[in-house]
């Protein structure tokens, strides 16, 4: 029988502006260097990480969660200008955060 894979919990927030503005970053670069650099790619990261710091604010610390509501809410977003989707983006502040805390992507680990 499988095992379920444990959720993820994210530590709480302790100075929001700072996390918003990493995440901000490092998701803007990493769409940068995934495909071309692209003026979208910055509002792409602006709402990405708004909507992930609200959630944050509302006391959700839960990684799965976190995704969910990125995928949800960038569904509203036009992305008609870009290589990517809401499930890119979403997967990608997931590396982003999963590297930041130190845990291997690599085979699920």
């Amino acid at each position: 029988m499988t095992e379920p894979i444990p959720s993820i919990a994210l530590p709480p927030v302790t100075n929001p502006e700072q996390e918003k503005t990493w995440l901000q970053k490092s998701l803007q670069q990493w769409l940068n260097e995934e495909f071309l650099p692209e003026e979208v790619n910055r509002d792409i990261a602006e709402r990405a990480a708004q909507i992930f710091m609200r959630q944050r604010m509302e006391g959700e610390n839960d990684l799965g969660c976190l995704v969910i509501a990125i995928i949800t809410e960038m569904q509203a977003f036009d992305f008609s200008k870009s290589f990517y989707g809401e499930f890119a983006i979403a997967n990608a502040v997931s590396d982003l955060l999963l590297e930041s805390l130190g845990f291997d992507k690599c085979c699920g680990q």
